[in-house]
């Protein structure tokens, strides 16, 4: 899987995070991966093989309409 993600991308996770949410938003790429919480705001920092394992869906961020 050749999947590319990008700062402000919105990637549903496989499993839920305990305040409920499934939803994170990418704040850093690299061999880590930074991630916020888009429920409760919980920032974690997890291994890129982690990571993509884990994702089941990305959500192109959205161009600001301004």
């Amino acid at each position: 899987m050749d999947t590319k993600y990008s700062l402000g991308d919105i990637v549903k996770m496989k499993k839920t995070h305990p305040c409920g949410s499934d939803q994170w938003e990418i704040t850093r790429t690299g061999m880590d991966f930074g991630l916020k919480c888009l429920g409760c705001g919980r920032r974690v920092m997890i291994p890129r093989v982690k990571f993509e394992k884990a994702v089941k869906q990305v959500i192109p961020k959205k161009p600001d309409s301004e």
